[in-house]
């Protein structure tokens, strides 16, 4: 049967509009430009594999690289680096950002505090030298790290003006309910357990401050630390590097559903 002419042009108009919509879509979903920034809990330090980058200890088994290999992204830079204070991504991670930058995300201030040495005085000292250690540590969070974090943050805006930000914590290493776990005493559990809570704190408000995402992680592996069973985090390992550490499956199960529901909502907010 033949169409009229004026219903055949406007089935045509149609199909070109739609035509249009797609690779506009196409297009949109094919501009994101994303850098992950941060320290080992973003590199991969953990998961056991380090094919990307063995210096800083970077893996394709740590959610940014996961995450990147699920979308469609026009590039990916991935320079997180184990060890890394909020100096060193001042200093060594910041040229991979630009104008053209569209997602970031970083995981940082762990180390500023001292974790390494912090995680040390618990296994090898007493209940109460680990505490002590960890009151150290909270207290420079609170009066050290909100300055040392709004500097970076600061330098990050600037450099990607255009990119949407989310800021990752770090997870509470014990579960709560600990009784019967063989190592450190509960008393030890509870005071790193508090210390993650207080630099996570600091944190928030430093992304909050800085109009970025904050994406807490402490939700997604409660019941799922330490002495679970269920392998998320590296207890005391060989290398002892990767101790206290999210497994590759604490990336694919923790780190990576948090960071991908706050990249899609700053996505929706951005189509919005």
């Amino acid at each position: 049967m033949k169409l009229p002419r004026l219903v055949v042009s406007a089935a045509c108009a149609m199909t070109v509009s739609a035509a249009m919509v797609g690779a506009a879509s196409s297009a949109s979903a094919a501009t994101v430009n994303y850098v992950a920034l941060g320290d080992s809990y973003s590199s991969g330090t953990g998961t056991g594999s380090y094919d990307l980058d063995s210096t800083c200890q970077r893996s394709s088994r740590a959610y940014p690289a996961k995450w990147a290999a699920a979308h469609s992204t026009s590039s990916f830079k991935f320079v997180a680096c184990s060890g890394a204070k909020t100096t060193d991504v001042l200093n060594n991670q910041l040229s991979s950002l630009g104008s053209s930058t569209s997602l970031v995300s970083i995981s940082i201030g762990g180390n500023d505090a001292g974790f390494s040495g912090v995680m040390q005085t618990c296994v090898l000292g007493s209940d109460s030298s680990c505490t002590s250690a960890v009151n150290t540590a909270k207290n420079y969070a609170d009066t050290q790290l909100p300055g040392r974090l709004s500097t970076l943050f600061s330098a990050i805006k600037s450099k990607a003006p255009n990119a949407h930000v989310v800021v990752l914590d770090y997870p509470h290493l014990y579960i709560t309910n600990d009784a019967g776990c063989i190592g450190m005493s509960h008393t030890k559990h509870a005071a790193l357990n508090a210390g993650a809570d207080e630099i996570d704190t600091v944190i928030g408000k430093g992304a909050a401050n800085a109009g970025f995402s904050f994406a807490d992680v402490r939700s997604t592996f409660a019941g799922h630390e330490l002495c679970s069973g269920d392998g998320w985090l590296n207890s005391v390992t060989i290398p002892i590097g990767n101790s206290y550490h999210p497994t590759a499956t604490g990336h694919a199960s923790g780190y990576l559903p948090v960071f991908t529901s706050a990249a899609a909502a700053l996505t929706a907010a951005k189509k919005s």
